[in-house]
């Protein structure tokens, strides 16, 4: 895709105040960074020359489509650990972005595939200076799906039970915020309010739904697809709140210490990140395959047609890390209130990825102006 202008088509339609990064900072000192975090995940084989010499490089993702391109690059083509080399990939596997952000602050892990609004928050409570976004990987793929017999429109929220995956993530921050919008008071921490918001791993979501505990949840794909398939309607589809129907779901972040430090390592993982894409698009069909058993490989099940179809085809795989919609996130988090301050200068280090998308004959993208100094 083409590379956007700081300001182009980031534009909201009339839901303006649905801010899909904007996060809590009490939700995540309530969760707790790391609860969620799953056990190390089957590492890629390493083979040949280390990368300036390093042994490994711990990165972290979920087992969601929306991770396409992690899923694709460590396992199917094996893209990016090819251009690793020797230097060995080792896996961890996460259940949503808060969990990820401890473990990148404690060194656990050294870079991950994120949502947004755990990205900002961190960057924010770290005043600036944990980590870095270095590249894209997807947008769109999140809905609030609802049952059709009880939830017809948003009037009809009042008083009921909407899931999200995790307090804090990107999508329990979208659902608070556009409650909010809408004027349903939800305590934030607790969920308890106009609108009951349970936090439940994506995986319990849609056998909850079916049972009729839940009446509709705003998840991230498959997720989302799965709870169709159960008997759900999407009532929302978040592409439909932007004018282009692009906005950043997945990015990958570095910490700041690792990046000085191997920057060579980065470029690597950047460099396989670039060639999963390019393969995921021109090959969507062994994609949506190949990203069905690193679903079954790492979360214990492969999806039916049924869901794992309309899931890939609700994301967009992109280098593009689609700054200037994440920029318009946080301002749009501080506006509603939901955010006290949302410091996101120099969030963005796209050197690297630049340099790779010349190499390879591409337009660089833009950083909205929230590029590192």
């Amino acid at each position: 895709m083409s590379a956007p202008t700081a300001r182009s088509g980031s534009r909201r339609r009339t839901l303006t105040a649905l801010a899909g990064a904007a996060v809590f900072p009490l939700l995540l000192t309530a969760c707790g960074y790391g609860s969620e975090a799953s056990d190390e995940a089957k590492a890629p084989k390493a083979e040949g020359e280390k990368v300036g010499g390093l042994d490994e490089v711990k990165v972290g993702f979920f087992a969601n489509v929306t991770h396409a391109t992690p899923l694709v690059g460590f396992g199917g083509e094996g893209l990016i650990q090819k251009e690793l080399g020797g230097t060995q990939a080792k896996p961890y596997l996460f259940n949503a972005g808060p969990s990820a952000i401890e473990a990148l602050n404690s060194g656990s892990i050294d870079m991950t595939w994120i949502g947004p609004s755990p990205a900002i928050n961190g960057y924010t409570k770290a005043a600036g200076k944990n980590l870095r976004v270095v590249a894209g990987a997807t947008s769109g793929g999140a809905s609030l799906v609802v049952d059709p017999e009880k939830i017809k429109s948003e009037a009809d929220l009042k008083g009921k039970r909407i899931a999200t995956p995790q307090p804090g993530n990107t999508q329990d921050v979208a659902l608070l915020n556009y409650l909010n919008e809408k004027g349903h008071k939800v305590d934030p921490e607790t969920g308890k309010g106009d609108v009951s918001v349970i936090r439940q791993d994506n995986k319990e979501i849609p056998t909850t739904f079916q049972q009729g505990d839940l009446d509709g949840a705003w998840v991230p794909e498959p997720t989302a697809s799965n709870v169709v398939d159960k008997g759900g309607k999407v009532l929302i589809d978040e592409r439909d709140l932007w004018d282009d129907g692009k906005f950043v779901t997945t990015h990958l972040i570095v910490s700041q210490k690792f990046l000085k430090e191997h920057p060579e390592v980065v470029e690597a993982v950047v460099r396989g990140s670039v060639k999963t894409n390019a393969w995921i698009n021109d090959n969507p069909g062994k994609a949506r395959e190949q990203v069905n058993a690193g679903l079954e490989k790492h979360g214990g099940k492969k999806l039916p047609k049924s869901v794992i179809d309309p899931a890939f085809r609700n994301i967009e795989v992109t280098d593009d890390p689609l700054a200037s919609t994440l920029d318009e996130q946080a301002r749009n988090a501080v506006n509603s209130g939901l955010l006290d301050k949302a410091e996101i200068k120099g969030i963005y280090d796209l050197s690297i990825l630049n340099k790779v998308l010349k190499a390879e004959g591409r337009p660089a993208v833009e950083d909205a102006g929230l590029g590192a100094k």
